[in-house]
Formats: structure tokens, sequence, C-alpha cells
């Protein structure tokens, strides 16, 4: 799917990475972001690992081992935090019925499920 990135650090970055293998279009990208001088007189964008860490997860949750919706958390949450969302979710209000479910399995990076 498309990004539709209209962030300027990240859209600069990327002309200049992908200057070697497309210059032309990467040098009309340097021009729209407002640059004078040519890309190839650029500074090379320096590796930021931190930029790699993901804060967030989305995790499908099930219903009796079927999966119903996606639901995107912080890794940090707590099972007893994830259990309260999930339950006043609208989708999931839809799938419980207005019935209490029998366990709730919540596994780290992988999945929630709901045991009705």
């Amino acid at each position: 799917g498309a990004l539709k990135c209209t962030n300027r650090e990240i859209l600069t970055d990327l002309a200049v990475l992908s200057a070697s293998h497309a210059p032309h279009i990467s040098e009309e990208i340097w021009e729209k972001l407002g640059n004078i001088e040519s890309i190839s007189f650029a500074k090379f964008p320096v590796f930021k690992p931190e930029v790699l860490v993901e804060s967030n997860h989305t995790y499908p949750v099930s219903f009796n081992g079927k999966m119903r919706f996606k639901l995107e958390l912080p890794l940090d949450i707590k099972a007893n935090e994830v259990e309260k969302l999930v339950m006043k979710h609208e989708l999931s209000q839809k799938w419980l019925d207005k019935k209490q479910p029998k366990k709730v399995i919540f596994v780290p990076r992988k999945i929630i499920n709901i045991v009705m």
C-alpha cells in the first residue's frame, strides 16, 4: 500500500539515498523539496538505529481461534490493560454478544484470543 509520506526529512534522505540509482528523478525530488544546489553535493544521511525500534505492535484479535479484527497496542502494555481495552472495543462487543468470555489469552507480540 501507499504510505503517502510527506515528512520532509524522510523525503530528503530518500532522495539522497536513491540518487546513485535514479539520478534524474532524485534531482527532481531534490528541487521540489526547495534545494538549489545539485543533489550530488548533498551529504549522505547518517544511520540512526533508534528509528528502527518499534513501540507498537498490531495484534490479531481472535474469538475462539478465529481472527476477527486487528488492534494496535504499545509493546510495553500489561496483560490486564490489554484485556480491558479489548473488552471495551466496539468490535469485541459485537463478537461477545453480551456474554462474558471464559478466558482472555494474551501472547505479547503475537496474538490476543478470547475464549467463549
